[in-house]
């Protein structure tokens, strides 16, 4: 089958060919139709992500598929049914293995480039806005990053629930994409003097920031007393310092995120998300926005447009 694989650490990931696959006990093999791309692939390649497998590996943390084969004492699967996975890595090839309680069946309306797309950004934003932040509806969501793959999600789950949401992008198009998922204010991340122009719509009651750096750090200051900060990630590549002495004069907690921590850490609440999602979606309160997508053989190319920010939402890789 073909992979793109890294062979070890430090070496650039490559198109190869390797065996195919044969699934475990518990596991079902999954002849794997797309794979959604996330910024952790790229910390992945250099071995800066939290869950880096140790190489050899094959990158793509969440795939959609049909089930081509099926390990001993599995029987909730039949050959034939499609699902999405959240596996870590391994969805860039043609197959691969998975555990069968990770598996998650794929609704009807929900085709195969969607849901590869769907997981990670999804279930970030509504499990981190729903159970860690408790936002309300009238309350303010301030999102940066507001047209990547999480921040996307984060701006349409926020105006789900209620709340008054504040984009913060790069760049005209960027913005669109966040007035188009139901933006209320939009703020170009480049021009603006976040703190003055939050405050003066009153303040932020949420913050989610996928970006870091000095963004965060305006954002923090531009909150209202009792504020929750949501640290999903840095993609600015610059973690910053928290000013303690912010968070008790204003009793703002910040806290931190890490989607597929929750696999070990509450997963029922993640189970429990991932269903009303996609109850949402079948009830078409969601529209996932795929800006590219392109076949295996030009992964090098789909990763090339996270690297650069050219895209926006998802990039799927379709096998």
């Amino acid at each position: 089958m073909k992979a793109f694989h890294i062979t070890e650490q430090g070496a650039s990931p490559a198109l190869m060919d390797l065996p195919k696959p044969e699934p475990a006990q518990g596991q079902v093999r999954l002849r794997i139709a797309a794979c959604g791309l996330n910024f952790a692939d790229l910390l992945m390649i250099k071995g800066q992500y939290q869950d880096t497998p140790e190489p050899p590996f094959t990158l793509g943390m969440e795939v959609a598929g049909t089930v081509d084969a099926i390990g001993a004492d599995v029987t909730d699967w039949q050959l034939g049914d499609r699902v999405a996975v959240f596996g870590g890595q391994g969805g860039l090839a043609e197959y691969a293995c998975y555990d069968a309680d990770r598996c998650m069946a794929l609704p009807e309306t929900m085709d195969f480039t969607t849901a590869a797309g769907f997981q990670i950004a999804y279930g970030t934003s509504h499990l981190a806005l729903t159970h860690s932040a408790r936002l309300r509806p009238g309350e303010t969501l301030l999102v940066l990053g507001a047209a990547g793959g999480v921040g996307l999600t984060a701006v349409e789950i926020g105006k789900a629930m209620g709340a008054t949401v504040i984009a913060v992008a790069r760049g005209t198009d960027k913005l669109e994409a966040a007035r188009a998922a139901g933006a209320d204010h939009l703020f170009d991340s480049d021009t603006t003097d976040l703190r003055a122009e939050v405050k003066a719509l009153g303040g932020a009651d949420v913050v989610y920031d996928p970006v870091g750096g000095d963004l965060f750090t305006a954002a923090l200051r531009s909150t209202n007393r009792g504020a929750r900060v949501l640290v999903i990630g840095f993609a600015s590549g610059d973690i910053p310092p928290i000013p303690a002495n912010i968070l008790l004069v204003k009793n703002i907690s910040v806290i931190g995120f890490y989607w597929g921590g929750y696999l070990s850490l509450d997963p029922q609440a993640m189970i429990g998300s991932m269903q009303e999602l996609m109850r949402w979606h079948g009830e078409g309160k969601l529209h996932p926005h795929i800006s590219h997508t392109l076949p295996l053989e030009q992964a090098d190319e789909a990763l090339e447009l996270l690297r650069a920010r050219k895209s926006t939402g998802k990039v799927v890789v379709t096998i």
